[in-house]
């Protein structure tokens, strides 16, 4: 070949490389942003690409909510169906029964299945930790009860026994040696505990947001004491759950929504990004979202940390064994 030729040749080659890289770079576009699903293997990659996700209409799923209108989820080459659930217990009851592949719950449910063997329950990712002034037990005005002292021998308005509302009032009020054996333990819904605060149906309630808020609003409640305080300062509260053949059988799908999930928790910390999706998914009015605290949101499990759930529902004779939380912790994508 001539010098002319190779010449030749060379541009040609250079030409068609260039042709390749613009071709690439506007697929990367294409996606509005990071492509994370082919440096994951996520392009055909993932064991399943769609799975169902049991959720509630509480603040705590805003970082999902984020991840699921920002495309987050389909940067990962996922594609994550919501189906709702009355309560965290009936989440994890229809991710036994199959009819979805994550439950979003508190998770003392997830560790009282485990420990009665109902279930292989495995716990994927975190979602929300106790953060100061974000969960109460509250009183009005015209309630007897002024102080946490004046808890001992009361009614307290809480979702039910042996749920979260339940135990952490409980282990407040023993840090602050206040008798828990004569409380009344009132059960009802959260939307309805302001209305019996106000008629005195009740002498306190746990509340958390947006509740609190609304209470504050609406009855002039008052926190009598906070929850994330003492020996439940910065308690885990909720985060997902799975089985353990879902979780044995999906590692890249799992990887892929941690990642996700991760991503959308960072950027919650604009709240400008997440309090259309309170008020839309939450349903509360864009004031009360405004005003709300905010729990601290999370994604990746610690064990050590998480530990302090069952510990807790032993200390509390709600299980009867302790329970290792290590064991239960799916990989974590980081």
């Amino acid at each position: 070949m001539s010098r002319s030729g190779a010449r030749r040749g060379r541009a040609a080659v250079g030409v068609a490389l260039s042709a390749l890289m613009l071709a690439t770079l506007g697929a990367c576009g294409a996606l509005g942003g990071e492509d994370t699903s082919k440096a994951s293997g996520g392009e055909g990659g993932l064991e399943k690409t769609k799975i169902k996700v049991a959720l509630l209409p509480v603040v705590d799923l805003a970082p999902l909510r984020l991840a699921q209108e920002g495309g987050y989820f389909k940067a990962e080459g996922l594609e994550v169906e919501a189906v709702d659930a009355p309560s965290g217990q009936q989440a994890m009851t229809k991710m036994i029964g199959g009819e979805v592949d994550i439950a979003f719950s508190t998770y003392m449910p997830f560790f009282v299945a485990k420990s009665k063997g109902a279930a292989d329950i495995r716990l994927v990712a975190d979602s929300v930790s106790a953060s100061p002034k974000s969960n109460a037990v509250v009183t009005v005005p015209t309630s007897p009860v002024k102080t946490i002292n004046d808890l001992a021998g009361k009614k307290i308005a809480i979702t039910d026994k042996n749920t979260a509302s339940h135990l952490l009032t409980v282990s407040v009020m023993k840090d602050h040696g206040v008798d828990t054996s004569k409380v009344q333990w009132v059960p009802m819904a959260l939307p309805n505990i302001a209305a019996a605060l106000s008629s005195g149906q009740v002498d306190a309630g746990y509340l958390p947001e947006p509740f609190l808020t609304q209470a504050s609003k609406v009855v002039g409640a008052t926190p009598v004491v906070d929850i994330s305080t003492g020996a439940t300062q910065d308690f885990p509260l909720a985060g997902f759950g799975a089985l353990g053949s879902f979780v044995d059988k999906n590692p890249k799908t799992l990887a892929a929504f941690q990642r996700a999930l991760g991503k959308a928790v960072r950027d919650s910390a604009d709240r400008s990004k997440i309090e259309p999706l309170i008020v839309k998914y939450a349903k509360v009015d864009a004031e009360t979202a405004s005003l709300l605290t905010l729990p601290t949101f999370g994604s990746t499990l610690d064990a050590r940390r998480l530990q302090r759930v069952p510990d807790l529902l032993l200390q509390t004779g709600v299980i009867t064994a302790k329970l290792d939380a290590a064991p239960m912790l799916a990989p974590q994508a980081g």
